[in-house]
């Protein structure tokens, strides 16, 4: 996810987007384009606000379309609202992961890379961020998650990749890799 963004180094293949080459662009091109990424870790500023964070993710906006925005991801996230002017090492893990959520909605992306979006979150924190994510599909913006928990991520994706050794060994749909009683053996290196 790190090479799609363009903060690790590529050493082969191409990311296209929407039909051009974006491989060597960098990370401030890419996000004019509509690509934003979270990390798993990492991803947010500790020692600012909530509202800090958030104009973070519009620095070159105008205070007019900043504010806009900020409005937007807190309608998606009205917890990251009602925080606004508390520091960011506060938050719970799923507030953080929230707020990195909201800060890469900032620049209104077309396309959403998540890195392990639930990772080490409780099981509430689980399904909220996986469902909040799915609004964000309906709202026709695509998202790309690397996920640990395939069950719950799937249960709510239109296509599902499987990569052995960094390498797409299989695509199918989602539902499809839900209800083979085989995908286990990519998993324990059988396949």
């Amino acid at each position: 996810m790190k090479v799609l963004f363009g903060i690790a180094d590529r050493y082969e293949g191409t990311f296209t987007h929407r039909g051009v080459d974006v491989s060597s662009w960098r990370t401030d091109k890419l996000v004019k384009r509509g690509i934003a990424y979270v990390p798993q870790v990492d991803n947010v500023f500790p020692s600012l606000t909530v509202y800090e964070n958030l104009q973070m993710g519009g620095l070159n906006m105008g205070s007019a379309d900043l504010q806009k925005r900020i409005d937007q991801a807190c309608e998606m996230f009205p917890e990251m609202q009602l925080r606004m002017s508390d520091l960011a090492a506060s938050l719970s893990g799923g507030e953080r992961q929230m707020l990195a959520i909201s800060r890469a909605l900032i620049s209104d992306p077309t396309f959403l890379l998540l890195d392990e979006p639930t990772a080490a979150l409780s099981p509430k924190y689980q399904q909220d961020i996986i469902g909040r994510i799915n609004e964000l599909r309906k709202q026709g913006i695509t998202v790309l998650i690397i996920e640990q928990n395939a069950k719950l991520s799937l249960a709510r994706s239109d296509r599902g990749y499987i990569f052995v050794g960094g390498k797409v060994a299989h695509v199918a749909p989602a539902i499809d890799l839900l209800n083979d009683p085989d995908i286990g053996a990519y998993f324990v290196g059988t396949r």
